[in-house]
């Protein structure tokens, strides 16, 4: 089977792929050479291009890299990625027993490296750092090859395959966080870095069952594994639409039915967004002062799932603010992460002050540096939208001002249509 031929099959007929899959022989070197190196090359090839010839726009500037950081963060990322896989592996194999199943390397490893090529491929998304997002969400699919692979190749016991795939995908985010720090120490990205720039902490007990990441920057990630047993039964269900849509052979009919898996992933239907005229409706043309710069509007899709955000620029006097509204339609759940996932964080160090916490049903993050030479703020409606404001020489209060007056109640209580 080609490269081509097994991509195809594993994104859209994983059921009847994985028996093939855990049949064939090879060792962790034809996997490597066959597959991995290439799909692992598509995320770190596209952010090239992507950070060197589109960049991102923030306060109206285009941001881009250089050639010279590009091509090392491409190349650590790379490198990196292909380690990642292998130490997920070990992961997955050590794991097998917890779960009713049987501990098997080279089965460990295909599981990882064929799960992870829906990850791979959305890193096309790269060419384009506005659309990031998009490639996160079509990423999530490999969580649902995680499941309906595990059973097969690791003969996990099929009614624990929820709780495994729940603790992998923790191994991951350990995994993706050290990779942020190591790869921080080759790279240096500034404002458009890896996030919050996580310590490594390793997964541990916490209270009811939950499973805690600490980072040693004051970050807190509780996950309750409980929650992936739901998530588990709703990506069976449309698993199971998938396979109807797959002997069929109505290709729109599968991709909307992989669609309705990514959404049961997150804990959200498949819905439309937004419309990004009715987001950049919602942007004021002034605020206090400050008069707008620039405006813009977009929409994108992945896979059967869209997006839409809107944003502006404001400037006044040596005053500058990015306010942008984002919808992820469909999948809003990505935001709260179905509810079975919390972070908080409280952290006072090099001058800034950066915090993570609840409002009522909304998740706020606020960073910005004492002395008020920047500030953002970011805020996660119950429905998954999301509102923030960037900006320099502003002060915290009139961040959380220039949010509230996008009128947040309205766009929570926005209805968004289901797709037929």
């Amino acid at each position: 089977m080609s490269l081509i031929e097994r991509v195809q099959a594993i994104l859209l007929k994983p059921k009847e792929t994985w028996p093939v899959v855990a049949s064939e022989g090879g060792d962790a070197a034809s996997i490597y050479r066959g597959y991995v190196v290439f799909l692992a090359a598509i995320p770190a090839i596209a952010g090239f291009i992507g950070w060197t010839m589109v960049g991102a726009g923030t306060f109206g500037v285009n941001i881009r890299l250089s050639v010279g950081a590009a091509l090392v963060q491409m190349v650590v990322g790379y490198l990196l990625s292909l380690a990642v896989v292998y130490v997920l592996a070990l992961i997955v194999d050590a794991l097998a027993p917890t779960f009713g199943g049987t501990k098997n390397r080279l089965a460990a490893l295909k599981v990882v490296a064929y799960a992870s090529t829906a990850g791979f491929v959305a890193g096309i998304f790269n060419l384009m750092p506005s659309l990031a997002l998009l490639g996160l969400i079509a990423g999530l699919y490999s969580i649902y090859l995680f499941y309906t692979g595990l059973p097969v190749l690791m003969r996990s016991a099929p009614e624990k395959a929820g709780a495994y795939t729940g603790v992998v995908i923790v191994s991951a985010i350990v995994a993706m966080i050290v990779l942020a720090a190591v790869s921080s120490l080759f790279v240096s990205r500034g404002a458009i870095g890896l996030g919050t720039g996580l310590a490594g902490g390793m997964p541990g007990a916490a209270g009811g069952g939950e499973v805690q990441i600490k980072g040693a920057d004051g970050t807190t990630v509780t996950i309750n594994p409980s929650g992936m047993n739901e998530m588990a039964k709703r990506m069976e269900d449309a698993g199971k639409r998938i396979e109807a849509a797959q002997k069929s052979g109505d290709s729109a009919a599968a991709g909307k039915a992989m669609g309705e898996i990514l959404g049961a992933v997150t804990g959200a239907g498949n819905a439309t967004p937004i419309a990004a005229a009715d987001l950049k409706a919602m942007l004021p043309e002034s605020i206090g002062d400050m008069k707008r710069t620039g405006i813009e509007a977009e929409s994108g899709q992945a896979m059967g799932i869209g997006g839409s955000t809107a944003k502006a620029t404001y400037a006044g006097g040596d005053r500058r603010v990015e306010l942008s509204i984002v919808d992820t339609g469909g999948l809003a759940g990505l935001a709260t992460m179905a509810g079975w996932t919390h972070m908080t964080m409280d952290k006072d160090a090099d001058g800034k002050i950066e915090k993570v916490y609840k409002d009522g049903a909304r998740t706020v993050h606020e960073e910005y540096r004492k002395d008020g030479s920047h500030g953002e703020l970011t805020v996660i409606l119950a429905n998954g939208v999301i509102v923030s404001a960037e900006g320099g020489r502003v002060d915290m209060t009139m961040l959380k001002g220039i949010v509230q007056g996008v009128d947040l109640a309205k766009l929570e209580a926005t209805k968004r249509v289901a797709k037929n």
